[in-house]
């Protein structure tokens, strides 16, 4: 058997289900593909114009087809690095590289690093905001969190804002000169206005904890916020809540596909994704909870093939600690080596 075989034995898991205001039931499946490689991960993201999938592996960024699940490139000296933010008009992709405090632009069909930016530490969330043609970062620095803006065209660094929370988290704009931040530590959701660069208004999200992956629907004007155990829905109008999701655990990151009206939401601790779809602008329905794998907690969606991504490594036994060893970051002992990379499909 050929390694191609081997890495693309899949898992298949199968929910069927009827989605109100469908009227057909859905069946969701999930394949699961061996990459390999080493390092953690953290965000991953769909470039919906090649089907190519971008994934964050610590110290480099690896670049699937997501279709197959084959490796197609390997991006090297990105440390840290947390996620990628796609700008097709300008033909470049982005880097956020926590290890050196700086972002990466490269060309988006070679993959060639075209310039170096260096911005300031806690580099973490990475968004295109293509109705203001900007790539947007959302920093967890100190003393206060940042939000930057980035000319996609230039590398040029457009606007710095400060936040109320030092761990700021995924970014949505509306297309209509506001840009929304999640605020982990704070639960809040903070509007920026991107005419001054400043921050405008700070609402509160109960019953949502932790919130942390974003997404803006144009159609229905509503935000969707990923959060641990419940997750919300914002009217931006208003600023309230409207509507709440029950989903699972370590939540650190939201999926939309606007023309399914299906929203996912991956729980890194259940080892499971939340879709639930969006029966009106204030009516969700939980329609499926999918098997992936524990500790896959961040998602992306490719909007042409309604395809969700997801990525996380698999660990073997970990060695025991020397007598006496101080316990890692957050207090955990060592790590396994990594013995799969595995990279998941969610399809319906």
């Amino acid at each position: 058997m050929t390694r191609s075989m081997l890495t693309a034995l899949s898992v298949l898991f199968a929910t069927v289900l009827a989605v109100p205001g469908v009227g057909r039931a859905q069946t969701f499946s999930v394949e699961r593909f061996d990459i390999q490689g080493d390092g953690g991960t953290d965000y991953v993201t769909a470039d919906a114009a090649t089907g190519r999938v971008f994934v964050s592996r610590g110290n480099h960024m690896m670049v699937v087809e997501g279709a197959t699940g084959k490796v197609l490139a390997d991006i090297m000296n990105t440390p840290g690095v947390h996620g990628a933010g796609i700008a097709p008009k300008a033909g470049h992709l982005f880097t956020t590289n926590s290890g050196d405090e700086t972002v990466t632009m490269f060309d988006l069909t070679t993959l060639a690093v075209l310039r170096q930016i260096q911005v300031g530490p806690g580099l973490d969330g990475i968004m295109y905001d293509e109705s203001d043609d900007m790539i947007i970062l959302t920093n967890h620095s100190r003393p206060i969190g940042t939000l930057t803006a980035i000319d996609p065209n230039s590398g040029d660094i457009v606007a710095t804002v400060e936040l109320e929370d030092t761990t700021p988290e995924g970014a949505a704009a509306d297309g209509m000169g506001h840009i929304f931040v999640n605020n982990e530590g704070t639960n809040t959701m903070q509007v920026i206005d991107v005419s001054t660069w400043t921050a405008t208004a700070s609402w509160p999200l109960a019953p949502c904890e932790g919130p942390t992956g974003i997404a803006y629907d144009r159609t229905s004007n509503r935000i969707f916020s990923g959060c641990n155990d419940t997750s919300v829905v914002v009217d931006p109008a208003t600023g309230r809540v409207v509507a709440s999701i029950e989903n699972g655990t370590r939540v650190d990151g939201l999926g939309w596909d606007p023309s399914e009206k299906l929203i996912y939401i991956p729980n890194g601790g259940e080892g499971t994704v939340t879709v639930a779809h969006q029966d009106s602008p204030d009516r969700y329905t939980v329609v499926a909870t999918v098997p992936t794998f524990a500790g896959a907690k961040t998602v992306t969606v490719d909007p042409v093939t309604h395809t969700a991504y997801l990525f996380q490594p698999e660990r073997g036994p970990a060695a025991a600690p020397p007598a006496g060893a101080a316990a890692g970051r957050g207090g955990r002992g060592p790590q396994g080596p990594i013995v799969a990379g595995w990279f998941m499909a969610i399809s319906h």
